[in-house]
């Protein structure tokens, strides 16, 4: 038999952290109509909200053409005195759709400034329809791997996106759940119930912001270790834990400290597992570590991090955050989310 061994130097066990306003005129088919862009601070505004912004226009213009195209000759329309909103659709909704977008963007720039990132995150591109083909990664086999689920760091995408995954359960941070939020950052959570059972309601609230709620066994324990039967125990256990408190089975394992063999594969297949992401990258409140020779991010790169603070780390989960967005950003990627991938 086969042993895989991974590092993961945050076992909780050891106590250790491994733009100015203004306004633009359309000529609708006799009638003015104005849209007046949100004030943008130009040290947040990015790329994407230039092109959304661009390709609002174009969908404006597209939209009143199509509709004056209908019109005949001898329309009599009687131009509105003054500015005033746009009466007939597509117009309304294009105008309502205006609105909306730049109030949400409004609201991401106060909460970037809020949370001091130094500048807003990348949009990640709509997800793919069809799904990429998941292969478990060379090297990373067992020796009878044929029908148990692909483990893997990196989903295989040209997309300039990485994913976040945070493991385990210990730091339970009120201020993390509202940053998460108020950001629209997505990740994916690894549960273990030792930890989560101290406070089964913080992870409904994040269950309910979004989150997907994955496996990472009973206790955390190693589980190249242990009999196939206590293997099996440790996942399933997890699973009628996850269902039972937060209505659905979980379809993702992780395997504590990345360590498997071919009976945790085999377990996790009987206990309803599709897949065992590990990760290609991990993110503390100070610094990263690799897995690659280049240190460096890559497209569809799963990053790892643990629910901690203080007690454990240099700093705390929104500090994490704030270093992982930073780096994420500079290097020109998104944060997407990972089950739209899989």
């Amino acid at each position: 038999m086969r042993l895989v061994r991974q590092n993961d130097s945050n076992d909780v066990t050891k106590g250790g952290g491994s733009a100015p306003s203004g306004a633009r005129g359309v000529t609708l088919c006799g009638s003015a109509a104005w849209a007046r862009s949100a004030p943008i601070d130009p040290q947040v505004a990015n790329r994407p909200f230039r092109r959304a912004q661009s390709a609002l226009a174009l969908l404006t213009v597209t939209a009143l053409t199509v509709g004056c195209a209908g019109e005949s000759d001898d329309t009599n329309v009687k131009p509105a005195a003054g500015q005033q909103l746009l009466k007939a659709p597509p117009a309304q909704a294009l105008d309502e759709y205006a609105t909306k977008l730049r109030q949400k963007h409004s609201a991401r720039v106060t909460a970037v400034k809020r949370w001091g990132l130094p500048e807003l995150p990348l949009s990640a591109p709509p997800p793919p329809k069809k799904k990429p083909h998941i292969k478990t990664r060379k090297g990373f086999e067992v020796d009878d791997h044929e029908g148990l689920p692909p483990v893997f760091t990196t989903i295989p995408t040209k997309d300039k996106v990485v994913f976040l995954t945070i493991d385990d359960g210990a730091e339970k941070d009120p201020a993390f759940l509202r940053m998460m939020s108020e950001l629209k950052i997505p990740y994916t959570a690894f549960l273990s119930d030792y930890l989560v059972k101290k406070d089964y309601g913080y992870f409904k609230k994040m269950q309910d912001r979004g989150v997907v709620l994955n496996n990472h066994t009973l206790h955390h324990r190693y589980m190249p270790r242990l009999s196939y039967a206590a293997q099996k125990r440790e996942i399933c256990g997890m699973q009628h834990v996850i269902e039972k408190r937060y209505g659905k089975r979980p379809t993702l394992f992780r395997p504590p400290f990345g360590n498997y063999n071919e009976d945790t594969l085999r377990a996790a297949k009987a206990c309803g597992i599709k897949a065992v992401p590990l990760w290609n990258e991990e993110v503390f409140a100070d610094r990263w570590d690799y897995r690659e020779w280049d240190r460096d991010l890559h497209p569809g790169d799963i990053v790892l991090s643990h629910f901690r603070g203080k007690e454990h780390w240099k700093g705390t989960m929104p500090d994490m955050v704030r270093r992982f967005m930073k780096l994420v950003t500079d290097r020109g990627y998104a944060v997407a989310r990972l089950e739209d991938y899989l």
